[in-house]
């Protein structure tokens, strides 16, 4: 009767033990990079959930924040999301992106890097980072 509490003692801590999912894919680089693209990231997120496109624009390379047509990148930035937080699932999907961004696999290669996120920043297929400016800035 003991052998049989003990093996039944050891099979309920060795499934505790493990995760109910399978673990993400490993992420790729120094600890450093990958936790400064999270920021990144988090900080792009933040900013498009609070409608703020100047917080957007501090996070997209030189070439993305230039003015367009007589538009700021920043008055750009606030339509489009005014728009995208009215849209059905606009905001719950900023929401899943903001709440995977801690576990999210990141791959460095060089000066690049990519997120591996639910909806991927900037539309496209992948949430791309480019190391510009001493800083990851996202890349379209």
């Amino acid at each position: 009767m003991a052998l049989t509490r003990g093996i039944a003692m050891l099979s309920c801590a060795a499934l505790l033990a493990f995760p109910a999912s399978a673990p993400a894919a490993p992420s790729g680089g120094s600890a450093a990079q990958i936790a400064w693209i999270r920021q990144s990231a988090g900080t792009f997120v933040a900013a498009e959930l609070a409608g703020n496109g100047a917080g957007a624009c501090a996070r997209l390379t030189a070439a993305q924040r230039a003015t367009e047509h007589g538009r700021t990148c920043a008055r750009r930035w606030d339509a489009k999301l005014k728009k995208l937080l009215r849209e059905p699932g606009g905001r719950a999907g900023l929401r899943k992106d903001a709440h995977a961004i801690g576990s999210a696999t990141v791959l460095v290669h060089g000066n690049i890097a990519s997120i591996d996120l639910p909806t991927p920043l900037l539309g496209g297929d992948a949430s791309r980072l480019e190391w510009v400016e001493n800083c990851w800035m996202l890349r379209s």
